[in-house]
Parts: structure tokens; C-alpha cells; sequence
């Protein structure tokens, strides 16, 4: 037997009795590590320490690796016990190792910094290398048959699993560490098991899982998959298809019977407009079913059965949506079975943000059910007609959907009054210096700004993050000689629409459908489909255009934003 071999003999004597001292917990996150750290690149070449092949790196600085990993509770457990192993070594395995050295030497730490990455730094500077032998020592013996029995694991639950298989390989590095430590008079406990934690950070991702995990995982994941669940996310198409599949999926699918969704092998594939990039999409998996659907908001509804072989289907390269909590996939059940579902799409001829909304329950097989197909797209892969292009009333005013300021703005139009006068009516002074543009995005705070331009017949008041044009007392004012009326909306998908003549204000609601218009609006707004939110800043503006007779143009915001003025209100 060689050295490696007596060494492994010895080294497998002793994991039994570390590996019963470490926690669950944090062994249990070691085993399920299935990523190394990200370290920085290494200063000198690595794999020749030990003379062993297929080495594993530790890169970077001391205690990198140790970051977001349980070092100290480790330690804590272990520190005893570290004392007692007496293995050391045998002198050919250290090879890669510098002499310690002589003279006078400084070491840095950083106030703050863990014990343990603090007896690394001391490890590296006093045995240069030491920490790449045990990483390879510990990968090699890994690997070796001496240690089979040692880190079996056997079944279990998840977390009994992956705690067996992080602490038996935790122990290993720890019972090498010490081992190597011990031969070089280093055997400080926390740099002993700083050590091991460091090699076995590297090592956990680059082994086989056990052989009942993936089971005992898939098992975990049921029994944790609660229904209702909904996420938003931007999964990836590619050549025009969407694939909520479980499995692998076609190139080639066939759209002509219904030209939005075909069921294919793997999961579904829906039709898109987008031919490559991602889409804007939302999953609801319900535990039952959902009732009739609202179709305003979209061109195409389809609903079809399927069969989920295994169950879990995503998208394809999902970026899931966190709105400020906890990341969650889009995933249908993690189950096989039969499974209707229900797919509304929006914006696939390109008149607006192309989205799509994928409704899953669990239902027996039934035939497919068309509740809605308007698009030109669907109509062409049906092999049907193209309905005629129609342009809606609000086409004029799309383009601010696809600008900047729609993120949060208030458009104002005001009859009768001065450029100056509007001035005076938001509370503004005329006379004042204006701000520039920029300084207004730099100390902005809570104060409000707001530019005019003298147009034909009208003064448009614009404010960028702004609200005062749907003030009531200020559109009171604004429309004291003639007319004034107003579109706002902001982040939080917020709205108001109102209108005012004569000092009177006659509306001011927000336009979200047909309900929410008063009987004073009703004329304006004749022909604008609320009932479908799309286009709302449009439909809001075109309403505006209508009561004032001057709409707000590219042209409108090109000159507001050359003038470079706006106008502190309230000073």
C-alpha cells in the first residue's frame, strides 16, 4: 500500500466520531451545496501540491470561501475535539507546502473579521500552500475507497440526507486538516477547522449528490408546493415560441387550430409575436377551477387540456419577478397528471408591451375552448383572414407609453389663460428665475415643479412626477376663463382624469372602466374602451385633447424639454 493509502486507512478510523459532532443544521447546508464560492483568481498555478490529479482550487484570499457559510457555530462544535485527533501527515503528502519564514514578517487582518479568517491569514503566511494540500488531500481522499463506508448515507428526508453527507465530508476535511496541521506544529483548532471548511466549500459542489437525495428532494418540494400560487416573471422565447414544458419540447409545432397554444410533448408552447428575447408573463396555478375569464384586457384566449408526464413545468430561462420579496419561480405542480390550461395573451401584433397570462389547474381531459381570437397574428395562423386594421381613437397618444415620462407624469391642457397665468394658478411665480431641468432632478425632494408652453389656442402644463394638474382647486383656477382638463398617472398605477370649465370642476375619477365615468365626462370618453386597461395614459390623453381641443404631442415634449424651465411651485 502507498502512502495515500495508509493515510486513508488511518483518516477513516476517525470521520465516524467528527462527523457525529456536527450539527444538522449547518451540516445539512454543506450538503446541499451545489456551487463553489466565488473566489478571485489564483496568484500562482494549482494541482501540484500533493501530486494528486484533478485537484481542487482555493482561490482568492484567506477565509474567502468561508463567507455565508455557519464557520463559527462549526467551530464551536468542533474546537474540543480538534485537540484530540493525533494523526499527523506522513511527511510525502506535504509536498507544496513552504518552509516557514524566517526574520521579521507582518500580517494584516481587518478589524472585526472572523476568528477563523484570521487563523487562515495566519496559517498562509507562516505554511505558504498548506491550505491548497489539505483541499487536495481532502478531494483526493474523497474519492478513495478507504472512505466508502465512512460517508455513506443511506435514506432519509432531505434534510436527514443532506445533513449525512455534509457532516461525513466536513469530518473528512477536518480529520485531514488537523492531520496536515498537526505534521507542520500548526494544529490551532480554528485554523484547523477554518481549513477543512475551506476545502470542503470547494468540494461539496464537485461530488454527486447521494443516490436517494434527488427523491427525498423532489419529495421535500411537494410537500412544500401550496396551492393557490402565483408569479410574475420574463421567461425567454425563442423563434416566436413560449414553452411551459416539464420536459423537452419540439422545434416544430403546429398553431393552426387555434393560433395561440399547441399541446405538445413536454409541456405547452404558445405562439408568440416576439420572435427572440423575453416576454412579460404571469402564472396562477389555482386548486380548482377558475371562474369565466376576463377578456377585455386581451386579444386571444385559449383553453386546452394537458398531460404532465412529471410535472414542475417552467419557462424556458425564467428571470422570475421579486416585487420587493422572495424570488418564486414560475412552476406548475410538482406532480404528474391531467391539467387544464387556460392561456391569454395581449400585444402580439405589437401595439402594445406583448404579455401573456397562464391560468393551471387540475382538471380530467375536455376539448379545447376558444374564449377570445382578435389578433392578426392568430387570424394568419389559423389560416384565416386578416380582420381589418382598425386605428383606435387613442393612436395618437400611444407614443408616451413608449416614453420615459410614463412612468410618472401629469399632463395638463388649459383654454383662456396665459402661459403666465397657468403659472400663477399652479402657484408658481411667473417672475421668479426658472429652474433648469436637471436641477430640478437633483433637488427635487417633496417640492413640485411644472413647465408650460404657450401652444395654438392652449398652454400645456407638464409635470414630471407631479400631481397638482388634478388638483380640483387648481384646475378650478386653471379653467376660470375657458377650459382645463387633465391626465395623471405614477408607479404605483395610479390615475386620474379630469375635467373642468368655467371655474367648475365637472370630473375627476380614476378611468379605469366603464363604471367610473360620470355622466358630466361621458361625451369625452365616448368610443375609449376603458373596460381594457391597456393604452390608459393614451385613452386619457386623447379625452383631454377632445374637451380642450389641443392634444399632447412628441413635438409638445420636444419643446418643453429644449426650453429647459420649470418652475418651482409654492416659492
Amino acid at each position: 500500500m502507498g502512502e495515500i493509502d495508509n493515510f486513508a486507512a488511518s483518516v477513516a478510523e476517525h470521520v465516524p466520531a467528527i462527523a457525529a459532532r456536527v450539527p444538522p443544521a449547518p451540516a445539512a447546508e454543506l450538503g446541499r451545496l451545489d456551487r463553489p464560492a466565488a473566489l478571485a483568481p489564483p496568484t500562482a498555478p494549482f494541482g501540484a501540491s500533493a501530486g494528486f490529479a484533478d485537484p481542487v482550487p482555493v482561490r482568492g484570499h484567506p477565509g474567502q470561501a468561508l463567507r455565508g457559510l455557519p464557520a463559527e457555530r462549526l467551530l464551536g462544535a468542533l474546537e474540543l475535539s480538534v485537540g484530540d485527533l493525533p494523526l499527523r501527515a506522513p511527511a510525502a503528502l506535504l509536498r507544496g507546502i513552504a518552509a516557514p519564514p524566517t526574520g521579521t514578517f507582518t500580517t494584516i487582518g481587518v478589524v472585526g473579521q472572523s476568528e477563523l479568517t484570521t487563523a487562515l491569514s495566519m496559517l498562509e503566511a507562516l505554511h505558504a500552500g498548506a491550505t491548497r494540500v489539505i483541499a487536495d488531500l481532502t478531494a483526493r481522499l474523497a474519492r478513495h475507497p478507504a472512505l466508502a463506508t465512512a460517508l455513506a448515507v443511506g435514506d432519509g428526508d432531505e434534510a436527514t440526507i443532506a445533513a449525512r453527507h455534509g457532516a461525513g465530508h466536513f469530518a473528512l476535511a477536518v480529520v485531514t486538516s488537523s492531520a496536515v496541521l498537526r505534521a507542520l506544529d500548526a494544529a490551532d483548532p480554528p485554523a484547523v477547522v477554518g481549513a477543512a471548511l475551506q476545502a470542503v466549500a470547494q468540494l461539496m459542489p464537485t461530488l454527486p449528490k447521494p443516490a436517494a437525495y434527488e427523491a427525498a428532494l423532489l419529495a421535500k418540494h411537494r410537500a412544500e408546493y401550496v396551492l393557490p400560487r402565483r408569479a410574475s416573471a420574463h421567461p425567454l422565447v425563442r423563434a416566436h415560441h413560449l414553452a411551459l414544458a416539464d420536459g423537452p419540447v419540439p422545434d416544430e409545432v403546429d398553431f393552426s387550430d387555434n393560433g395561440l397554444v399547441a399541446v405538445v410533448d413536454g409541456g405547452v408552447v404558445i405562439r408568440t409575436g416576439l420572435a427572440e428575447g423575453r416576454v412579460s408573463a404571469h402564472l396562477e396555478v389555482l386548486d380548482g377551477p377558475p371562474p369565466p375569464p376576463e377578456v377585455a384586457h386581451v386579444d386571444e384566449a385559449v383553453e386546452v387540456s394537458w398531460r404532465a408526464a412529471r410535472g414542475g413545468a417552467t419557462f424556458a430561462e425564467d428571470e422570475p419577478v421579486s416585487w420587493g420579496q422572495a424570488r418564486r419561480v414560475a412552476e406548475t405542480p410538482p406532480w404528474p397528471g391531467d391539467y387544464r390550461v387556460l392561456v391569454q395573451a395581449g400585444g402580439r401584433d405589437g401595439d402594445y408591451d406583448e404579455h401573456y397570462w397562464i391560468t393551471v389547474w387540475q382538471a380530467p381531459w375536455a376539448p379545447p375552448v376558444v374564449h377570445k381570437r382578435t389578433d392578426r397574428l392568430g387570424h394568419r395562423l389559423r389560416g384565416e383572414p386578416e380582420p381589418p386594421l382598425v386605428v383606435p381613437p387613442h393612436q395618437d397618444h400611444v407614443w408616451v407609453e413608449r416614453h420615459p415620462i410614463s412612468q410618472a407624469s401629469c399632463v395638463t391642457v388649459v383654454t383662456g389663460l396665459s402661459a403666465q397665468e397657468v403659472l400663477r394658478a399652479f402657484g408658481a411665480d411667473p417672475t421668479s428665475r426658472p429652474w433648469r431641468l436637471e436641477e430640478t432632478q437633483r433637488s427635487a425632494g417633496l417640492r413640485q415643479w411644472v413647465s408650460v408652453l404657450q401652444v395654438d389656442g392652449a398652454v400645456i402644463a407638464f409635470e414630471d412626477n407631479g400631481y397638482l394638474g388634478a388638483d380640483e382647486e387648481v384646475l378650478r383656477r386653471l379653467s376660470a376663463r375657458g377650459r382645463a382638463a387633465s391626465m395623471f398617472w405614477n408607479v404605483n398605477a395610479l390615475t386620474r382624469l379630469s375635467f373642468a370649465r368655467d371655474g367648475e370642476l365637472l370630473a375627476g375619477f380614476e378611468p379605469i372602466g366603464p363604471a367610473q365615468i360620470p355622466p358630466t365626462a361621458a361625451a369625452w370618453i365616448e368610443g375609449l374602451d376603458l373596460a381594457d386597461y391597456r393604452h390608459r395614459k393614451a385613452k386619457g390623453l386623447t379625452a383631454v385633447a377632445r374637451f380642450t381641443g389641443r392634444g399632447f404631442t412628441p413635438d409638445d415634449l420636444a419643446a418643453l424639454r429644449a426650453s429647459d424651465e420649470a418652475y418651482l411651485v409654492g416659492e
